[in-house]
């Protein structure tokens, strides 16, 4: 995959907040599988609404993939773009 400089802004605008950032961390470090909104919002000290606003970029990055899992949502890191975008860094070091 290929990401064009308007994907890379996106990407790059979503990944600079630390509680993206965050986030992203959760959602790795729970080893590929999908993380709950719930042990988000559990894990960092903002209210409901904030934490949805930042997963929403995130997923609007298309750094997330979201589901929905009946009345919750779930994410995972979606790798392939995350991917992408680590390879288009390493390009600018040449």
């Amino acid at each position: 995959m290929i990401l064009d400089h308007k994907k890379v802004e996106r990407i790059s605008k979503a990944l600079g907040d630390p509680y993206r950032l965050k986030i992203m961390e959760m959602a790795k470090s729970s080893g590929g599988e999908w993380v709950q909104c719930a042990c988000i919002g559990s894990n960092i000290e903002l209210a409901q609404s904030t934490i949805s606003h930042h997963i929403s970029q995130l997923v609007d990055a298309d750094l997330l993939i979201a589901e929905k899992d009946g009345r919750n949502a779930r994410y995972q890191v979606n790798k392939e773009v995350l991917s992408a975008y680590v390879n288009f860094l390493n390009q600018l070091q040449g």
